[in-house]
């Protein structure tokens, strides 16, 4: 694998901002995630991956996560079967680092110990596109954006009426269907999708014989209304109710993970509720939005047994965003915003706020150049003000040569658990990074082929990590662990990861379509400790995806997807290894009329045995096949 690792890295040269497929030069990709305001891609210096409809039923993706990581910088692990515990790491940082967003609501979980996000319940169904931005954004987006951004964006509705639905059948009696509708007449707009997966999955344990299932069913919907030309009301919602079986025994001879009769629940309610107002022939528009994120989560010992763990996460936002355009090169990006958080675990309550204020300036002092700078400050109720920096910078020349350079600074507060749980410390400072990187994009052949290469460099500093408190540190006066015997939260963890990320896209005919990517991290654990200078946990030094596509004159398409994750360590200390793999997959489809279609795919194609986390297992070769109808 490693002789694959170098043969690739020396032929696909990557891009630091794309789309998955060769775009149409004269449709300029749009991308939100980087200011929270639209711009082209070719105006954006920050490393940008975005996926689309298209693609997602083009890959026949159930689990958002499996798209994720076929990406470049980006590591996914999962505790076993699908639906269970799924960690999403960009850049070799903290999978409690990456921020999520759907529809314009920030996701992550305030009842979970590091405030991440549980990507195991994000299936595909409503989704039209997904925005991945790699490297601290804590500018436009606050707290938690160390890692990077993943934006995740429902259908909008377009004019008439449009509908779409799919049902499948496959491996592990699992059963995936979904519909939605969308419209718009005058001066009101609507869109409403429905999904449900149920299966049987498999052992989590990698030693179990006990199959761990599944079952979701969520909802999306979005309304719109236009009071006048440019004014008007926005609603989103986003509703999910998941049960998955959770193997959380171990062996008391092998102390491994073993089947258990345990199960967890989950409930998701994400809304946004917003007014624009677009002014002056759009020169200035301006929102204001009420948002609210609500996660509650319990485990039980068996069915019909004890509750094991209860976690109550709700977030409420207020903001408020103006877009003005004094001149047509020069853009202002500017905003106010409270969050206020609070969570209860059963022996803890707590709430916390924090209120922003940021601001971007946009410049084009000619066509081909763009220059963005920012800066924002946050003052939380708990550990006071910060203030973050960042700018980045856009050379698309007209010979296809498309240069970005990026300075971003992330930070994420403490969370509430962090704070006030029985191992809380009122006193920790957020955790911050400072990332640069440069790259390089070439088009070739009318655009038929693009590649390019991006190198980057984060640093880390007051990471929050538990700490176990010695006997000694008990009875030291003013130390941070007087009487903590069962420990306590500090900021006590740097690291470092420093990387270059390749892709490649390939459109030889109009019937053929290639992509692939590359990346290689390094990271490096630089606590002080017994650890320090070895590599982070559950990040692969190197990993690449290689992507095929080809459709015939008659309708059919076929294609396959290859990804290789290379070799890895489960802990800080490095004693327990977890080898690389390769898995293959192959798909087809094929239209029946203008409306209908069938499909089927198989992944995991070789049957190949890997873990992501040690004692934890994955699917097998698996089959699936379904029906897809389309309505315009």
């Amino acid at each position: 694998m490693t002789k694959f690792f170098l043969l690739l890295s020396a032929a696909a040269i990557a891009a630091p901002a794309y789309a998955q497929d060769i775009p149409d030069p004269d449709a300029p990709e749009l991308v939100v995630t980087a200011t929270r305001a639209a711009q082209p891609l070719s105006e954006i210096g920050q490393a940008v991956t975005v996926i689309d409809r298209a693609e997602i039923e083009r890959r026949q993706t159930t689990v958002v996560s499996d798209l994720l990581a076929t990406t470049p910088g980006v590591t996914v692990t999962r505790n076993g079967t699908v639906g269970a515990l799924t960690s999403v790491r960009i850049r070799g940082a903290e999978a409690d680092q990456t921020l999520v967003v759907i529809d314009g609501v920030r996701v992550n979980d305030p009842s979970s110990t590091g405030g991440g996000f549980n990507f195991g319940n994000l299936l595909s169904s409503s989704v039209e596109r997904i925005e991945i931005l790699r490297g601290p954004n804590s500018v436009p987006w606050g707290s938690q954006a160390i890692g990077g951004v993943v934006n995740i964006i429902t259908a909008a509705p377009t004019e008439g009426v449009q509908a779409r639905a799919n049902a499948e059948y496959g491996y592990a009696d699992s059963v995936f269907a979904s519909a939605g509708v969308s419209g718009k007449s005058g001066p009101v707009s609507g869109s409403l999708t429905g999904g449900y997966l149920r299966t049987d999955g498999i052992s989590s344990a990698a030693s179990g014989t006990e199959r761990d299932g599944y079952r979701q069913y969520g909802a999306t919907g979005r309304v719109g209304v236009e009071f006048a030309p440019g004014i008007g009301l926005d609603l989103r919602g986003y509703f999910a109710d998941s049960k998955v079986d959770i193997d959380d025994g171990f062996d008391p001879n092998t102390f491994v993970v073993a089947d258990s009769p345990a199960y967890g629940t989950t409930q998701e309610l994400y809304g946004y509720a917003g007014l624009h107002a677009n002014l002056a022939d759009g020169r200035f528009n301006n929102r204001v939005a009420f948002t609210i994120a609500d996660i509650n989560r319990d485990n039980y010992s068996q069915p019909g047994g004890d509750v094991t763990f209860i976690g109550r996460g709700r977030s409420e936002r207020y903001e408020y965003q103006g877009d003005f355009r004094p001149l047509d090169q020069v853009r202002i990006v500017a905003g106010v915003e409270r969050e206020n958080s609070r969570f209860n675990d059963g022996f803890t309550f707590a709430d916390t706020g924090i209120t922003s204020v940021y601001g971007q300036l946009i410049v084009k002092p000619l066509d081909v150049l763009t220059i963005t700078g920012g800066v924002r400050n946050d003052d939380h109720d708990d550990f006071g003000s910060h203030t973050t920096f960042g700018a980045n910078a856009a050379l698309a020349l007209r010979t296809g040569t498309t240069i970005r350079a990026s300075y971003g600074e992330g930070f994420k507060a403490p969370t509430l658990y962090q704070l006030f749980s029985d191992y809380g410390n009122r006193d920790l400072d957020p955790e911050t990074a400072r990332n640069f990187d440069v790259g390089v994009e070439q088009a070739f052949l009318d655009n038929r082929a693009r590649v390019g290469v991006t190198y980057f460099n984060r640093r880390t500093r007051n990471q929050i990590d538990f700490r176990d408190c010695s006997p000694a540190e008990l009875t030291t006066a003013n130390s941070i662990c007087a009487n903590r015997p069962f420990g306590v939260y500090d900021n006590v963890a740097r690291a470092k990861a420093d990387g270059v990320e390749f892709t490649l896209a390939l459109l030889p005919v109009d019937a053929l379509t290639l992509t692939a990517n590359y990346s290689y991290i390094d990271t490096e654990n630089r606590s002080i400790g017994d650890n320090f200078g070895n590599v982070l946990a559950r990040r692969p030094r190197q990993t690449a995806s290689v992507d095929a596509d080809y459709r015939f004159a008659f309708g059919l398409s076929v294609g396959g997807t290859v990804t290789m994750v290379g070799d890895s360590f489960d802990d800080a200390a490095n004693t327990t290894r977890l080898d690389g793999y390769a898995l293959a997959g192959m798909r087809a489809e094929l239209p029946i009329g203008e409306r209908f279609a069938v499909y089927g795919r198989v992944d995991n194609l070789t049957d190949a045995r890997y873990e992501t986390i040690a004692g934890y297992g994955n699917y097998g070769r698996a089959a699936y096949g379904g029906v897809r109808l389309r309505l315009k």
